[in-house]
C-alpha cells in the first residue's frame, strides 16, 4: 500500500481516526499536532484524510489589481489526493465556498479544511464534499481577504505544518501528521485500533476497566 495511492487514504479514512492518531503522536511526543476546536466539520459524517495543499490568505481593505489569482492557481494546480488547508488572516469574509468546492473535487481533492469562514455551506453540503470550517458568512471574500501565498509552511492555532503533510479530520477534530513521522504514526495507529477492539468486546462483556487496561494499557 503506497501512501501516495487513492487506497491509503481510504483506508487512513476507514480505518483509523483521529483520536487514535492524536494519541499516537503524542507517544512519540508530537504533543501540538490538533489544530484548534473551532474547526469543525460542516456535515457530522464528514471525514478526511489526505495531502495538504496550503494556503495563507491576508485582510485587504480593497479589492486587489487581480482578485483570486493565487486562490485560482492553487485550485488549477490540485493533484489528486491533497487537502486544501487554509489559514485565513481574520474572519471577514468567506474564502471558501461552493464552486471552489467543485472545482477541488473535480480535480480529485477529497476535501478543505479552511480556517476560517465558508459560504454555500448548504451547497457543499449537498455535493458531499468534506469540509471543515470555523465559521459561515454570505460576505464574500473579494475586498476583504485575499490569498497571499499557496504551499508554504502555515501555522494553524499553534500547529505548523507544511505543504504535504498528512491531514485527518473527523467530527472530533483536524489533525496534522508530520512527513517524517507519518509511516511510523500509520503503522502504529493500526496496532492500536486492533487492541482496542479486543478491548471494547470485554469491555461490552463487562470486565472490570482496571483489569483490562492492566492487562492491555489501553483505554
Amino acid at each position: 500500500m503506497q501512501n501516495d495511492s487513492k487506497e491509503y487514504y481510504d483506508t487512513i479514512e476507514t480505518s483509523l481516526y483521529t483520536a487514535v492518531l492524536a494519541d499516537i503522536m503524542d507517544r512519540l511526543g508530537y504533543w501540538n499536532q490538533v489544530l484548534p476546536p473551532r474547526i469543525r466539520p460542516l456535515y457530522a459524517e464528514a471525514k478526511v484524510a489526505g495531502r495538504a495543499a496550503t494556503m495563507l490568505t491576508e485582510i485587504v481593505t480593497e479589492v486587489p489589481k487581480e482578485p483570486y489569482k493565487q486562490e485560482m492557481a492553487l485550485l488549477d494546480d490540485l493533484k489528486p489526493n491533497e487537502v486544501i488547508l487554509c489559514a485565513a488572516d481574520g474572519q471577514v469574509g468567506a474564502i471558501w465556498g461552493e464552486l471552489l468546492s467543485t472545482s477541488a473535487k473535480a480535480r480529485g481533492a477529497r476535501g478543505a479544511v479552511i480556517d476560517g469562514l465558508v459560504r454555500d455551506s448548504q451547497a457543499i453540503m449537498a455535493m458531499q464534499f468534506p469540509t471543515f470550517v470555523s465559521g459561515f458568512t454570505p460576505a464574500d471574500s473579494k475586498g476583504r481577504l485575499d490569498v497571499s501565498a499557496t504551499r508554504i509552511v502555515i501555522e494553524i492555532g499553534s500547529v505548523v505544518v507544511h505543504d504535504g503533510d498528512l491531514i485527518v479530520a473527523d467530527h472530533d477534530g483536524c489533525l496534522a501528521v508530520p512527513q517524517e513521522i507519518e509511516e511510523e504514526v500509520i503503522a502504529k495507529a493500526m496496532e492500536k485500533v486492533s487492541g482496542e477492539n479486543v478491548v471494547r468486546e470485554l469491555l461490552g462483556q463487562g470486565a472490570k476497566v482496571t483489569d483490562v487496561f492492566r492487562q492491555y494499557g489501553i483505554l
